[in-house]
């Protein structure tokens, strides 16, 4: 049985994904840089409390539906995937 709500709901929810996928890919690139510049500097890589701020700036401007957990589950696991995929490099 074929939808045309259902699929034009599909095909955004698609479009979604293409842009979740470009703009994790475009964060790591970034992470990339900064993390060589830190290095090539002797900055040091970690900067305590960043993360926190991260995760308390996004929880604060989330305009939902999304939880506040579930924004910061999010952050929480953009930066471990951030960490995971530079370490692969």
């Amino acid at each position: 049985m074929t939808d045309a709500v259902v699929n034009g709901l599909r095909e955004e929810i698609s479009r979604a994904d293409e842009a979740l996928v470009a703009a994790v890919n475009k964060r790591l690139e970034l992470a990339r840089q900064i993390f060589e510049h830190k290095e090539a500097n002797g900055i040091p890589i970690v900067d305590p409390g960043r993360e926190d701020a991260m995760i308390a700036r996004h929880v604060r401007d989330n305009p939902g539906p999304l939880s506040d957990e579930g924004v910061a589950d999010l952050v929480r696991y953009v930066l471990a995937l951030t960490k995971e995929e530079l370490g692969r490099g």
